[in-house]
């Protein structure tokens, strides 16, 4: 049994998972404005809670690029995350401690236990508050030199130029296309502070504003995964996250934007939603885990 925890920029979710179960799930709030030094304490804390004599290893999930256990590089969801060393905080409970980036393990679950099942590739984006990727292989992650691989919302689109980013550039995907991004431009079209469930219900009942920001960002994403298809040519696309809760008419125009730049053999790529919901991570970076004791033996 594996003790995995989930760190995003919102909460910090943890559960005991053996394969794709997840039992005794716990859910903390990050509080990410009161800095690296607070989330370490809450995340410490949660992980003395629930640890027993039966867990065998620590799996963590969290935001940020992270690169032997240390987050080399976060955004400014997690202010002062970087360079905190996630594993070196942890070994003090005595057991093997693995790490990985947040969408690194949502894909690694999909990949072993849900929508990417059979399938031999798969990349993964995450469409929620930011937006983030994952290319997963049957060896694993993709991580790169620096870790940064899959890191999808930081590539530019034409349509986002001069929208800020969570990293500080501009002109990304995750200003324009991302559940924070799309509010924030209908707050500044409209002045109205709205959540993404009501956009949607605007969007579908004719709101020009909403129709135009909420779908022509999807049709902007799915452009970008063409780009992505036809530079790693993945057995399947898999989406999730609650920007993937838009709608049929969101995926109507982020697969048709996927088409538009897809190369003929990858428009018979699938994109679709997945399969595990909040417990992707969490099963993810307990099979990492699983795999790294294998490993050690």
């Amino acid at each position: 049994m594996k003790l995995a925890v989930d760190i995003g920029g919102t909460k910090i979710r943890a559960g005991l998972v053996s394969d794709k179960e997840v039992s005794a799930e716990a859910v903390r709030p990050t509080r990410a404005h009161l800095g690296a030094e607070h989330l370490l304490a809450a995340l410490t804390d949660l992980v003395g809670e629930m640890m027993t004599e039966e867990v065998t290893a620590i799996a963590v999930a969290s935001a940020g690029v992270i690169k032997d256990g240390k987050v080399v590089s976060a955004t400014d969801l997690l202010p002062g995350w970087t360079g905190t060393d996630v594993a070196g905080e942890l070994a003090g409970f005595g057991r093997p401690v693995t790490v990985l980036g947040d969408v690194q393990a949502h894909g690694l679950g999909e990949f072993a236990y849900g929508a990417g099942r059979g399938h031999d590739s798969c990349l993964t984006v995450a469409v929620g508050t930011g937006i983030g990727g994952a290319v997963i292989t049957s060896g694993g992650v993709l991580a790169g030199a620096h870790g940064l691989a899959g890191h999808i919302g930081h590539v530019i689109h034409p349509k986002a130029a001069g929208l800020a980013c969570s990293c500080g550039r501009t002109g990304h995907i995750e200003p324009l296309a991302s559940g924070s991004g799309v509010n924030q431009r209908y707050l500044a079209a409209t002045g109205e502070d709205i959540d993404g469930r009501e956009l949607t219900r605007r969007a579908e009942e004719g709101d020009e504003t909403a129709g135009e920001i909420l779908y022509g960002s999807a049709h902007a994403l799915g452009e970008i995964l063409g780009n992505a298809a036809n530079l790693l040519d993945p057995a399947i696309i898999i989406l999730s996250g609650s920007m993937t809760r838009s709608g049929p008419k969101w995926w109507t125009q982020l697969r048709e934007g996927y088409e538009n730049e897809a190369m003929a053999p990858a428009r018979a790529t699938q994109l679709v939603s997945g399969e595990l919901g909040d417990h992707a991570p969490l099963i993810g970076a307990a099979w990492a885990a699983e795999r790294n004791l294998q490993d050690a033996y």
